[in-house]
This record gives C-alpha cells, structure tokens and sequence, in this order.
C-alpha cells in the first residue's frame, strides 16, 4: 500500500490547489485526482445530495486502490463521517478540520470570518469545528459566484473585484472587524489577490490547504503508509466531464500544466 496513490476528490478543479500544497509537502507520493466537473457546483445542492455525490466519488477512488483519501471539498466535508464509515479501513481526512486550526492560530480570540459556498455556510460545519476548538467568535458569508468565476478563469478585475465588493464588504462592516477570514472552499485560493485587496492588509486570510498537508503527512506516518520512492511516475486525473477543459483550466488551480493525456473521462452513475 506505500506506493498505491492517495486520492483527492472535489466538485470540480478547485481541489487541484489542495493537491499542489500536498505535492510541494509529499513530493515522494503519488496523486489521482477526480473532479465531479459534470456535476459541479456542490454548494447549491442539497445535503443529501452531496452525500450521495461524495460516496460515488470516494468508492471510485477506492476501486482504483487508493491508501488514503482527502476531500478536498469543504462542501463535501459534511459528509464526512459517512464517509470514513463506508470506506472503513480506508484512512478518510477533510479539509474544514484543518482549517479551523490554522483560524484559531492567527486569531485565537477572533472574531473570525468564514467565506463559503452557500451549502457549506449553512451547514455550519467551520462554526462548529471552531467552536470544537476555542471559542472565537464566527461570522460567515456565503460567496456563490467565487466557484464558477474560478472555473471559467475569472480570477482578477472589474468583474471578480466588483463581485468581491458585493459579497466581502457587508462582511467587513460587521464590528469587531474580521481579524482573519478562511478561504472556506479550496476554489477560493485562485481569488487570494482580489480578496485581499478588498478585506485590506489587516486581514489574515487562512488557506486550509498547507494545514491540511500537514495532517495527511502525519496520518501518513501514522499508519506506516508513506512512500519513500521518489520515481517520475505521473500524478493522474479522473473528470466526469470535459477532460480537455478541466486540463486547460486545471492549470489555474495546480500551478503547472496538466498533460490531456493523463485525464481520464468517468461516469460515476
């Protein structure tokens, strides 16, 4: 199982920017992603929904013999715990965990701001795992039109900053003031420089992405699971729709380019 891939699933390719902070973290180990890009966006579906997208995901990955799974999709995270019991023994990390931590470490009195999607925001799941951990105070917003302006690319400008304003702005306004503010959907990280611009310099904005590489570095050797071969054997990539696209637009995400040759077109119906 040490040189089995870990496995990687989001709702489309914002996950990608988790798989670079585990690549730069793990550079011995191996990668298969899958992004539900022919489903995308989980943030306006229903809980139940989700659940059911996530476990179709996750046994995917597991039938291609992954030895740990991360889902990279805050969305999907509420699903967790269904999660890690369907896939028993198959070691199950999120990344809302994470990222609560890294918010308590900047601002551990808060107040902390929580940007999402709009399932995300009102599943509560970053309240509670921050209120699991410290007792900073929370606000939230949920940023609906932050998932399909990173997938189409809109990243900088008049559109994503104007679009910033509207949802970052009444969130700023509330007092006290936000001391950090989560990026609470991994296809935020793509939006970092129009957001803080609009939030200003004296904003922490926390990226779960780093902390969670930390923890599935721990998890790894926890278990005995890490692989200590660093081969050139390529990172792989599963896409329910338009595997062309989801390489070109990857690139956005990954920080390199993604080769159309290594993207494999599933259904997981």
């Amino acid at each position: 199982m040490n040189i089995a891939p870990i496995g990687i699933f989001d709702s489309g390719m914002g996950g990608l920017t988790v798989m670079r902070a585990l690549a730069e973290r793990l550079p011995d180990e191996r990668f298969l992603y899958l992004g539900d890009t022919a489903r995308l966006p989980y943030g306006t579906k229903s809980t139940e929904t989700v659940k059911r997208y996530a476990l179709q995901a996750a046994h995917a990955l597991m039938a291609r013999k992954v030895k740990l799974l991360v889902v990279a999709c805050n969305t999907a995270s509420v699903s967790l715990p269904a999660l890690q019991e369907a896939l028993r023994p198959l070691p199950v990390i999120g990344v809302i965990e994470p990222g609560a931590r890294a918010a308590l470490a900047v601002a551990p009195s808060g107040p902390i701001g929580v940007i999402a999607t709009e399932g995300t925001v009102k599943g509560g799941a970053y309240v509670r795992a921050i209120h699991a951990c410290g007792q900073a105070p929370v606000v939230q917003q949920a940023c609906p039109l932050f998932v399909p302006m990173a997938e189409e690319g809109l990243i900088d400008g008049e559109i994503a900053e104007a679009v910033a304003h509207r949802y970052l702005d009444p969130l700023m306004a509330t007092m006290p003031r936000p001391r950090a503010l989560v990026l609470g959907c991994t296809h935020f990280p793509v939006l970092k420089n129009v957001i803080a611009r609009v939030v200003g310099e004296d904003v922490v904005l926390v990226d779960s992405a780093a902390t969670t590489a930390e923890a599935v570095a721990d998890l790894l050797a926890e278990r005995g699971l890490a692989r200590y071969d660093r081969t050139q054997e390529p990172h792989r990539f599963l896409a329910t729709d338009a595997p062309d696209r989801f390489a070109r637009v990857g690139e956005i995400f990954l920080g390199e380019a993604i080769d159309p040759g290594l993207v494999e077109l599933i259904d997981l119906q």
